[in-house]
């Protein structure tokens, strides 16, 4: 099964070696033709990735573009899944997870969501260097999954829909400012007692 799956990985990677392409995503359809896209890991592959799917399917992505898509953090854990009898381990199991916000007018945040990848990779302690040939194949598997169904969510969001997503926050923010605005203005008509002056003793 690990073999068959290594071969699998092996003939996407040589596909995509001439040019990046998710799988089941072709003549992707968006009701977003524009957005802004960053990450805190500016220059990282997932953000040029998806930068590129979006492009290759009609969406202008340009920093003046009315909404954000920002990868807000992206995370890998690595745990041991199964053990050899000399009680080392045989497999471990790989979890990514990549955080997402989508954010409009006055950097408001409109909605949030985390999508999560899984796979298993094998290690054999007298060949490392396979180990991690095999560890890094499935890392990259693993990072077009999570674009992949960051895609097809993005596909599901409308311009309208963040119409009023913008608006809610909008209210909300501007109901937050004028609650704080009245708490400071009842602070500041409470009468303010003086400071005590203690007597100085005459030396």
């Amino acid at each position: 099964m690990i073999k068959r799956n290594l071969l699998v990985m092996g003939l996407a990677t040589l596909l995509s070696a001439c040019g990046f392409q998710l799988r089941g995503t072709g003549d992707v359809q968006f009701a977003l033709n524009e957005l802004n896209v960053s990450a805190r890991n500016a220059h990282g592959e997932t953000v040029k990735d998806v930068r590129e799917v979006l492009q290759s399917n009609g969406v202008r992505v340009y920093p003046g573009a009315p909404y954000q898509l920002v990868l807000s953090n992206e995370q890998e854990n690595r745990r041991a899944a199964s053990f050899t009898s000399a009680a080392r381990t045989a497999e471990y199991e790989l979890t990514s997870t990549l955080d997402y916000e989508i954010r409009g007018s006055k950097n408001l945040l409109l909605l949030s969501d985390t999508v999560e990848a899984q796979s298993y990779y094998s290690q054999d302690g007298n060949n490392l260097v396979g180990g991690d040939q095999e560890a890094a194949q499935v890392r990259s598997e693993m990072r077009r999954e999570l674009i992949q169904q960051l895609v097809q969510r993005l596909q599901q969001v409308t311009p309208a829909q963040l119409e009023q997503l913008q608006q809610a926050a909008a209210a909300k923010a501007q109901a937050e400012a004028e609650a704080l605005e009245a708490a400071r203005q009842q602070q500041a008509a409470q009468p303010q007692q003086s400071p005590i002056q203690l007597p100085i003793p005459v030396q």
